[in-house]
């Protein structure tokens, strides 16, 4: 059952993690590492008692925000790995995961950021390590931002930069790349008006 079409659904009593847990089963892999984590993530979803909550298991979801615009892409460098990667980070109580993607965003960054068109798009999936013996059902959002300069809020990393798609590819963590591969195809697939702005054309003024 390599996509998780053919599995048992029980009806979670969360209606947050019924809709993650569609999400995710309607999602299309784009290379194998993300097949997998599609895969894992499911059965997680269909054996944790309350997966978006991170106090209850070492294994629950996390929501990021891959962010695009005029400037190219915005990377932060983690202050604990080290690593540049995408902003994001847990989903709080009551918390939707696409909300909790731009919440985290606009802490990292103090950009305000948006969700193209105001609607959600889940662009990548990945399931990895983290600290403190965690594993991270992290799910990805393609999140546009404004033509500014970031100015993430005191105590967040002070490394957060616009780079280019070529230069996001080589600093980015392992676990993202594939996710800026697909954020790229689609980007490029849904715009290139000539004149006018990434962010205009993505919904956000």
């Amino acid at each position: 059952m390599p996509d998780g079409t053919a599995r048992q659904r029980p009806a979670h009593r969360d209606p947050r993690v019924r809709r993650v847990r569609a999400l995710v089963a309607a999602h299309e892999p784009a290379d194998e590492r993300e097949r997998r984590s599609k895969d894992a993530a499911l059965d997680h979803l269909d054996r944790l008692e309350r997966p978006l909550d991170r106090d209850a298991d070492l294994t629950h979801v996390t929501a990021s925000a891959i962010v695009v615009g005029d400037r190219g892409v915005l990377l932060h460098r983690h202050r604990r790995l080290h690593r540049w990667m995408q902003p994001g980070g847990h989903v709080d109580e009551r918390e939707e995961p696409a909300a909790a993607a731009v919440r985290e965003c606009r802490e990292e960054t103090g950009l305000e950021v948006r969700h193209p068109g105001g609607e959600p798009r889940l662009v990548h999936l990945d399931v990895h390590p983290a600290a403190r013996g965690h594993t991270h059902i992290d799910l990805r959002y393609l999140v546009v931002g404004p033509d500014a300069a970031p100015v993430p809020e005191p105590g967040e990393s002070p490394e957060v930069a616009w780079v280019s798609w070529e230069e996001a590819a080589a600093l980015a963590d392992e676990a993202l790349v594939g996710g800026l591969r697909s954020a790229r195809a689609l980007v490029d697939a849904g715009t290139g008006c000539a004149g006018i702005p990434l962010s205009r054309q993505l919904g956000v003024d």
